[in-house]
């Protein structure tokens, strides 16, 4: 993609549609706290773009943004436009090196078109993998999933790893990665057979349960009878009190998400077992994808050859309208996902 001079396409559309979050969720969130409205479409000024966007996002974290409360990040607005990673195409701009037609992956997702100063938006191509693709197995889940197991936890070769809610646009990509690695072990949690099959059959893990199926502590003392080095983390709970106990020393553990928790309307009864941490010497650290850009042309450099390859392998769920765009959220916090969930507009 080359860059061009500063032009604008065919004047934009009048208006577009979006989801505005219109109340504040007490535990799981229902269809009632959002609304899709038509919003005025805004011609870009000097260095911004218009974009239609073609496929959004929409991952867990969102769920924590619907809370009004101090965080890492801020929360939703009431009666505004969320936002969340999209792609799409460049319909207007008057930034140099955008032209139309070109393809963009940016930060105002969950709506029909969005007009953004240029610097939020990185130009894609759909030849090394689809579009869709930079919104989970090359994008901010997949780097999330390689900088967490590769750098937080410090995963070295011979390392047996345990990931909860592996089955899902991070957890999928975590596996793989330490099997290709050199892991010694993979065992991964799901929330269904059809997902356990998965991560066993397509994925490579070496072995895999399902955690409504017991205690989480038994099925991973029997997936990993020898203990396990690495705790990848994506739901906290029950599952962090089991890869506690079944840790070895120095074993590492890198929290992504604690998605269990999520919903709570009571704060979580903490692990009962973490005096543990002190007598095997855990660690155990939070992560950030943000904080990890540095590893993205390394990431995309590797993780693009693993896929052209065939050996890295990624499913996405689907959601076809913007108009199921809550629907589809609402579903991701639900598992009625299987690798990505993504939201494709029409058009």
């Amino acid at each position: 993609m080359t860059s061009t001079t500063p032009t604008t396409s065919t004047k934009p559309p009048a208006t577009g549609r979006e989801w505005h979050l219109v109340a504040r969720p007490k535990g799981w969130p229902t269809p009632e706290d959002f609304a899709l409205r038509e919003a005025p479409v805004r011609a870009p000024g000097p260095g911004r773009i218009l974009v239609r966007n073609l496929h959004l996002s929409v991952d867990p974290y969102m769920r924590g943004r619907m809370d009004d409360v101090k965080s890492y990040v801020p929360p939703f607005e009431l009666d505004r436009p969320m936002d969340g990673g999209a792609v799409g195409v460049v319909v207007a701009s008057e930034a140099e090196g955008f032209a139309p037609g070109d393809h963009v992956l940016h930060g105002l997702g969950w709506r029909e078109y969005a007009t953004l100063d240029a610097g939020r938006a990185a130009k894609v191509s759909a030849e090394p993998a689809p579009l869709t693709a930079y919104l989970g197995v090359l994008g901010m889940p997949g780097l999330t999933a390689y900088a967490g197991l590769l750098e937080v936890a410090s995963f070295k070769e011979g390392d047996a790893v345990f990931v909860s809610g592996a089955a899902g646009a991070v957890g999928s990509q975590v596996g793989q990665i330490a099997r290709l690695k050199g892991a010694s072990r993979v065992v991964g949690s799901a929330g269904s057979e059809e997902k356990v099959r998965l991560l066993t059959e397509e994925y490579g893990f070496d072995a895999a349960f399902n955690y409504k199926d017991g205690p989480v502590a038994r099925q991973l003392e029997e997936a990993a009878p020898d203990g396990i080095d690495v705790y990848f983390d994506n739901v906290g709970g029950e599952h962090l009190e089991a890869a506690i106990g079944s840790l070895r020393v120095h074993g590492r553990v890198a929290v992504c998400g604690m998605i269990a928790q999520y919903n709570a309307t009571e704060p979580p009864a903490a692990p009962r077992n973490l005096a543990l941490v002190i007598g095997k010497r855990l660690r155990i650290q939070g992560m950030l994808v943000g904080d990890h850009s540095d590893l993205r042309p390394r990431f995309v450099e590797e993780v693009s050859a693993w896929i052209r390859s065939g050996e890295l392998k990624y499913h996405e769920t689907v959601v076809e309208g913007i108009e199921n765009a809550a629907d589809a959220f609402l579903g991701m916090l639900r598992g009625r996902n299987t690798g990505k969930m993504v939201v494709s507009l029409d058009g």
